[in-house]
Protein backbone atom coordinates (compact mmCIF):
# COMPACT_ATOMS: atom_id res chain seq x y z
CA UNK A 1 0.00 0.00 0.00
CA UNK A 2 1.38 3.12 -0.44
CA UNK A 3 1.05 5.91 1.83
CA UNK A 4 0.33 9.91 1.01
CA UNK A 5 0.83 12.93 3.17
CA UNK A 6 -0.40 16.27 2.39
CA UNK A 7 1.16 19.13 4.46
CA UNK A 8 -1.11 21.55 5.22
CA UNK A 9 -0.39 24.09 2.83
CA UNK A 10 -0.66 21.35 -0.40
CA UNK A 11 -4.14 20.87 -1.78
CA UNK A 12 -4.65 17.48 -3.26
CA UNK A 13 -5.28 19.71 -6.45
CA UNK A 14 -1.99 21.12 -6.72
CA UNK A 15 -0.26 17.65 -6.86
CA UNK A 16 -2.56 15.58 -8.82
CA UNK A 17 -1.07 15.01 -12.31
CA UNK A 18 -2.70 17.14 -15.03
CA UNK A 19 -4.15 14.23 -17.03
CA UNK A 20 -7.71 13.73 -17.72
CA UNK A 21 -10.44 12.87 -15.40
CA UNK A 22 -11.33 9.20 -15.95
CA UNK A 23 -14.90 10.64 -17.50
CA UNK A 24 -13.22 12.39 -20.30
CA UNK A 25 -10.82 9.79 -21.21
CA UNK A 26 -11.64 7.60 -24.44
CA UNK A 27 -13.39 3.72 -23.30
CA UNK A 28 -10.45 1.86 -24.53
CA UNK A 29 -7.92 3.92 -22.68
CA UNK A 30 -9.66 3.41 -19.53
CA UNK A 31 -10.43 -0.23 -20.33
CA UNK A 32 -6.70 -0.48 -20.52
CA UNK A 33 -6.07 1.46 -17.45
CA UNK A 34 -8.51 -0.58 -15.47
CA UNK A 35 -7.26 -3.73 -16.50
CA UNK A 36 -3.56 -3.04 -16.21
CA UNK A 37 -4.53 -1.76 -12.84
CA UNK A 38 -6.37 -5.36 -11.67
CA UNK A 39 -3.65 -7.00 -13.63
CA UNK A 40 -0.86 -5.65 -11.22
CA UNK A 41 -3.24 -6.02 -8.06
CA UNK A 42 -3.20 -10.03 -9.28
CA UNK A 43 0.72 -9.67 -9.13
CA UNK A 44 0.54 -10.78 -13.15
CA UNK A 45 3.40 -9.42 -15.01
CA UNK A 46 1.37 -8.83 -18.59
CA UNK A 47 1.02 -6.79 -21.24
CA UNK A 48 -2.63 -5.11 -22.84
CA UNK A 49 -3.10 -4.12 -26.17
CA UNK A 50 -5.82 -3.41 -28.20
CA UNK A 51 -7.15 -6.27 -30.58
CA UNK A 52 -9.62 -6.64 -33.34
CA UNK A 53 -13.25 -7.12 -32.78
CA UNK A 54 -14.72 -10.19 -33.97
CA UNK A 55 -16.64 -9.85 -36.89
CA UNK A 56 -19.96 -11.75 -37.54
CA UNK A 57 -21.56 -11.66 -33.52
CA UNK A 58 -23.56 -8.45 -34.01
CA UNK A 59 -21.43 -6.36 -31.48
CA UNK A 60 -21.76 -2.81 -31.25
CA UNK A 61 -19.48 -0.47 -33.35
CA UNK A 62 -18.66 0.74 -29.77
CA UNK A 63 -17.34 -2.02 -28.78
CA UNK A 64 -13.78 -2.35 -27.21
CA UNK A 65 -11.70 -5.58 -27.91
CA UNK A 66 -8.22 -5.65 -25.52
CA UNK A 67 -5.83 -8.95 -25.09
CA UNK A 68 -3.48 -10.00 -22.58
CA UNK A 69 -0.02 -11.01 -23.54
CA UNK A 70 2.14 -12.60 -20.84
CA UNK A 71 3.45 -15.87 -19.71
CA UNK A 72 1.57 -18.17 -17.78
CA UNK A 73 -1.74 -16.93 -18.10
CA UNK A 74 -3.65 -19.94 -18.04
CA UNK A 75 -4.92 -18.99 -15.10
CA UNK A 76 -7.09 -15.89 -16.12
CA UNK A 77 -8.46 -18.38 -19.00
CA UNK A 78 -10.01 -21.12 -16.63
CA UNK A 79 -12.25 -23.97 -17.64
CA UNK A 80 -13.56 -23.70 -21.05
CA UNK A 81 -12.97 -19.80 -20.00
CA UNK A 82 -14.84 -19.15 -17.38
CA UNK A 83 -12.45 -17.33 -15.44
CA UNK A 84 -11.77 -15.10 -18.23
CA UNK A 85 -15.66 -14.43 -18.72
CA UNK A 86 -16.33 -13.40 -14.88
CA UNK A 87 -12.77 -11.11 -15.24
CA UNK A 88 -14.63 -9.84 -18.50
CA UNK A 89 -17.66 -8.81 -16.88
CA UNK A 90 -15.47 -6.99 -13.77
CA UNK A 91 -13.66 -5.15 -16.39
CA UNK A 92 -17.06 -4.06 -18.21
CA UNK A 93 -18.96 -3.31 -14.50
CA UNK A 94 -15.45 -1.29 -13.88
CA UNK A 95 -15.00 0.94 -16.49
CA UNK A 96 -18.81 1.32 -17.08
CA UNK A 97 -18.44 3.50 -13.73
CA UNK A 98 -16.58 5.87 -15.90
CA UNK A 99 -17.41 6.33 -19.30
CA UNK A 100 -20.38 7.90 -20.87
CA UNK A 101 -23.02 5.60 -22.04
CA UNK A 102 -22.50 1.47 -22.64
CA UNK A 103 -18.98 0.74 -24.13
CA UNK A 104 -19.22 -3.40 -24.26
CA UNK A 105 -15.27 -4.36 -23.80
CA UNK A 106 -14.64 -8.06 -24.94
CA UNK A 107 -11.12 -9.08 -23.13
CA UNK A 108 -8.98 -11.86 -24.69
CA UNK A 109 -5.91 -13.75 -23.51
CA UNK A 110 -3.20 -14.43 -25.67
CA UNK A 111 -6.19 -14.76 -28.34
CA UNK A 112 -7.87 -17.66 -26.50
CA UNK A 113 -11.29 -16.51 -27.56
CA UNK A 114 -10.18 -15.41 -30.98
CA UNK A 115 -8.75 -19.15 -31.54
CA UNK A 116 -12.18 -20.43 -29.76
CA UNK A 117 -14.20 -18.36 -32.32
CA UNK A 118 -12.80 -19.80 -35.01
CA UNK A 119 -12.89 -23.24 -33.79
CA UNK A 120 -16.35 -23.23 -33.12
CA UNK A 121 -17.72 -21.36 -36.43
CA UNK A 122 -15.64 -24.73 -38.14
CA UNK A 123 -17.52 -27.08 -35.70
CA UNK A 124 -21.23 -25.50 -36.17
CA UNK A 125 -20.29 -25.85 -40.03
CA UNK A 126 -19.38 -29.22 -39.81
CA UNK A 127 -22.23 -30.18 -38.26
CA UNK A 128 -24.49 -28.64 -39.68
CA UNK A 129 -23.03 -30.47 -43.00
CA UNK A 130 -23.51 -33.46 -41.09
CA UNK A 131 -27.55 -32.41 -40.39
CA UNK A 132 -27.78 -31.98 -43.66
CA UNK A 133 -26.58 -35.50 -44.68
CA UNK A 134 -28.31 -37.35 -42.31
CA UNK A 135 -30.97 -35.60 -41.45
CA UNK A 136 -31.20 -35.95 -38.27
CA UNK A 137 -30.39 -33.36 -35.24
CA UNK A 138 -26.58 -32.96 -33.17
CA UNK A 139 -26.76 -32.05 -30.76
CA UNK A 140 -23.61 -30.02 -29.46
CA UNK A 141 -21.80 -29.92 -25.80
CA UNK A 142 -22.84 -27.72 -23.04
CA UNK A 143 -21.58 -24.47 -23.66
CA UNK A 144 -20.85 -20.75 -22.04
CA UNK A 145 -23.29 -17.93 -23.46
CA UNK A 146 -20.67 -16.39 -25.47
CA UNK A 147 -20.04 -19.93 -27.38
CA UNK A 148 -23.81 -20.59 -28.15
CA UNK A 149 -23.73 -17.32 -29.16
CA UNK A 150 -21.15 -18.16 -32.19
CA UNK A 151 -22.93 -21.01 -33.51
CA UNK A 152 -26.05 -19.65 -33.20
CA UNK A 153 -24.94 -16.87 -35.39
CA UNK A 154 -22.73 -18.92 -37.78
CA UNK A 155 -25.15 -20.94 -39.01
CA UNK A 156 -27.82 -18.34 -38.97
CA UNK A 157 -26.97 -17.85 -42.41
CA UNK A 158 -28.46 -20.99 -43.76
CA UNK A 159 -32.14 -20.93 -44.26
CA UNK A 160 -32.39 -24.99 -44.15
CA UNK A 161 -30.86 -24.99 -40.48
CA UNK A 162 -32.02 -24.21 -37.17
CA UNK A 163 -30.02 -23.92 -33.94
CA UNK A 164 -31.80 -23.44 -30.54
CA UNK A 165 -30.49 -23.56 -27.00
CA UNK A 166 -31.85 -26.05 -24.56
CA UNK A 167 -31.48 -26.97 -20.98
CA UNK A 168 -30.58 -24.97 -18.23
CA UNK A 169 -27.73 -23.09 -16.58
CA UNK A 170 -24.18 -24.34 -17.02
CA UNK A 171 -26.16 -27.38 -18.88
CA UNK A 172 -27.19 -25.69 -21.60
CA UNK A 173 -26.32 -26.95 -25.17
CA UNK A 174 -27.19 -26.10 -28.27
CA UNK A 175 -29.72 -28.43 -30.57
CA UNK A 176 -28.61 -27.96 -34.62
CA UNK A 177 -31.17 -29.30 -36.92
CA UNK A 178 -32.86 -29.08 -40.03
CA UNK A 179 -35.67 -26.57 -40.67
CA UNK A 180 -38.94 -28.07 -40.92
CA UNK A 181 -40.72 -27.47 -44.25
CA UNK A 182 -43.85 -25.97 -42.87
CA UNK A 183 -41.44 -24.06 -40.20
CA UNK A 184 -41.37 -20.12 -41.00
CA UNK A 185 -38.30 -18.23 -41.17
CA UNK A 186 -37.42 -15.88 -38.12
CA UNK A 187 -36.87 -12.40 -39.57
CA UNK A 188 -33.86 -10.71 -38.54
Amino acid sequence: MVEVSLSSRESPQENAPQDKSPEDKAPEDRAIEVLEGLLRAMNLPARVSPSAVPQGLGMSPRTVALDIQGQNLALLIGRQGETLASFQYLVNLMVSRHVKGRVPIIVDVEGYKRHRYEALRALALRFADQVRKTGRPVTLEPMPPFERRVVHLTLSAYPDIVTESVGTGMSRKVVIRYREEDEALQPD
